[in-house]
């Protein structure tokens, strides 16, 4: 190649100026370079001639003496990055890994207590309801949780059977760490899962040998059925709390109401303003026959051309007068109109507008009464009763066969991991080399 023809490109010639520059200085370098002693081997010699050439240019890479043979290359790699991963793996799988039985149960929560929207309270009918789905949720998180770890700790040693001699290397626990470490282990041995349409949980236990999966499995069915008798003893008595606070409140209303009508009576005077009411009118009704008649007769005895001045007319005239006296003051009694020496506050329609607001406040406090003692009496029964209960209905048993680890699904996965891996960064290799000059 020519330093002066015309089509080399701007690149190339700021490449062949460098390399010309460059020739009196890589030319001294390799003046003062030691030779390389004849004891070492012809390869060693031929590389370090290679490297000291002073005619080759920098960064223009030299041409391959022999072609490479890619597929070698790729099987090469292929053996290192996917094949040996692999074959440790299934090693460790098929001679190290011991193993692990699983015991499964099925249970769910249940509750068998009516709803009593009938009941005349139907405020309080909310104290006591069926079962809710977030008890199946408590029991899931009950199961993952470092209480529950800690008592069956304290009743089965549950670190010493996750730490069996049958138990290989790296599945065994180490004794002497902490519980949070014993519960993240418990995590991964001891697993539930609930269906969210039916509720019902299925738990699933590993451990080293039969006996200890099914040890661990009935230990934590039967606290978590104590962890529901406990949810339902404390909903029993909170149901009964409530009911004979609000029986008290109505009592207490009940008293108040009975204390307030005999505060009544006592400062009116009278008994049942209903009835002297009624008696009053009954009074007023015949008042008013009786002045009708006087009235009738005075007119029979004017119309005899009797005197006015005489003895009966002028008795009869008295009588009629008399009686519209009786009758206006019984009226006034009875109501504030056209009263003017009556005293209004003790006329018989105060008292009976104060006496009917007794009676309906009476009435409603004796109906709120009654409720809330049937209310009472119905939570008596209901906490005689369990309203939420564990069911059971697949019990923990003795595994046979151990079903973990799966030796040739968990070797198909290294496979297929350690292979997308390594073509992953084969690719990127490929593409970063292929940006190179």
């Amino acid at each position: 190649m020519k330093l002066d023809e015309p089509k080399q490109t701007d690149r190339l010639r700021g490449v062949i100026d460098l390399a010309l520059r460059s020739v009196p200085d890589l030319r001294r370098n390799a003046e003062t370079v030691e030779p390389v002693a004849p004891g070492r081997s012809v390869s060693l010699l031929r590389r370090a001639r290679e490297r000291l050439d002073w005619r080759r240019l920098p960064i223009i890479r030299q041409p391959a003496t022999k072609p490479k043979n890619i597929i070698a290359g790729v099987l090469k790699h292929f053996g290192i990055f996917v094949l040996l991963p692999t074959a440790l793996a299934a090693l460790y799988f098929y001679a190290f890994a011991s193993d692990q039985y699983i015991a499964t149960a099925q249970f769910a929560i249940r509750g068998n207590v009516e709803p009593m929207d009938e009941s005349p309270g139907g405020n309080f009918s909310g104290l006591i309801q069926k079962h809710n789905s977030q008890d199946s949720f408590i029991v899931r998180d009950f199961i993952r949780s470092q209480p529950l770890v800690s008592a069956v700790e304290d009743s089965l040693k549950v670190s010493k059977l996750f730490s069996r001699p049958e138990a290989d290397f790296w599945e065994r626990y180490n004794t002497n760490q902490p519980i949070e470490e014993l519960v993240l282990y418990w995590r991964k041995h001891v697993q539930t899962r609930i269906e969210v349409i039916s509720g019902i949980i299925t738990l699933n236990v590993r451990a080293f040998t039969p006996q200890d999966a099914l040890a661990i499995a009935q230990a934590v069915v039967t606290r978590s059925e104590t962890l529901v008798n406990e949810i339902s003893r404390r909903a029993q008595a909170d149901m009964l709390v409530h009911a004979e606070a609000d029986a008290a409140r109505a009592q207490d209303r009940l008293r108040k109401a009975h204390l307030a009508l005999q505060t009544f009576r006592n400062r009116w005077g009278i008994i049942d303003p209903i009835k002297s009411a009624e008696t009053t009118l009954t009074t007023i009704g015949t008042l008013r026959k009786d002045r009708y008649k006087a009235e009738s007769d005075l007119v029979v005895l004017r119309a005899s051309a009797l005197d006015e001045k005489s003895r009966s007319i002028q008795n009869l005239v008295l009588l009629i007068a008399a009686l519209d006296q009786q009758i206006k003051k019984l009226t006034d009694q009875l109501t504030t109109d056209g009263a003017t020496d009556v005293d209004p506050g003790n006329n018989i329609t105060r008292a009976l507008l104060e006496y009917e607001g007794l009676q309906i406040e009476r009435t409603i406090a004796t109906k709120l009464n009654e409720s809330a003692n049937l209310m009472v009496d119905r939570a008596r029964i209901a906490s005689g009763k369990q309203q939420i209960f564990l069911a059971t209905f697949v019990e923990p048993s003795l595994p046979v066969d151990s079903l973990y680890p799966m030796r040739g699904h968990a070797t198909m996965v290294v496979f297929f991991c350690c292979l997308v891996i390594w073509s992953s960064i084969a690719m990127i290799i490929a593409g970063v080399n292929d940006q190179r000059l």
